[in-house]
């Protein structure tokens, strides 16, 4: 696995798709895994998806402006703190990513962490990942964890499951209009998601209310 140091802050190191067209080092380690599962299945349509267009319909250009940032830890299951720490110092990263003016939205960092790959480590991310959901939220960001088993079903087909991926992993991400289907789902978006998408949030709210009912 590449390189996984980090600071006392926690911050590691995080690599680019530019970056990987570079450089041949990475091949074959938890960072170059988790940036082809990014293009094949992120950047990809997918039969069972449910919609047209790709599984992330925000990714692929998200690519073409550099706004991915992709990283490996080798924290375990006993690790919780750690991760923690390393999670914490992905959002300040996020906010570092340079971007074109009016398109941030389009960042995202997702950090791998294959020896967290058993029951015990996937039950520690997931711990992890919900002590900073506030966090996240209050930020306007999305964080959220996937993994091979992960069992939450698409919003378009139930039968479809978009969190699965080759190795463990956490994603942050910024939290758009399109995310009212989460909000619902999650409450506690509800503030952050009316503050930055007060018309528009309004709008898709009220359109998959009247979906549902």
């Amino acid at each position: 696995m590449q390189s996984v140091a980090s600071n006392s802050a926690g911050r590691l190191r995080l690599a680019s798709f530019r970056q990987e067209s570079a450089s041949s080092e990475t091949k074959g380690d938890a960072v170059a895994t988790i940036q082809r599962w990014t293009r094949d299945f992120l950047m990809s349509d997918h039969p069972e998806l449910g919609r047209a267009g790709h599984v992330c319909p925000f990714t692929a250009f998200g690519a073409r402006i550099d706004t991915l940032r992709f990283g490996a830890s080798d924290a375990k299951a006993g690790d919780a703190d750690r991760i923690r720490r390393e999670l914490l110092g992905a959002f300040a990263q996020f906010d570092e990513i340079p971007h074109p003016k009016k398109m941030g939205a389009y960042r995202a960092v997702l950090i791998a962490f294959p020896g967290c790959a058993d029951e015990d480590g996937v039950k520690t991310l997931s711990r992890v990942q919900k002590s900073l959901r506030l966090t996240s939220f209050l930020r306007g960001r999305m964080i959220g964890v996937f993994h091979a088993n992960a069992p939450e079903t698409g919003l378009w087909n139930k039968d479809f499951r978009p969190l699965r991926a080759p190795l463990p992993l956490v994603a942050v991400r910024s939290l758009v209009a399109a995310d009212a289907a989460f909000v619902l789902r999650h409450p506690l978006l509800t503030p952050t998601y009316f503050y930055n998408f007060p018309l528009a949030g309004a709008r898709r709210l009220v359109e998959l209310a009247s979906r549902k009912a």
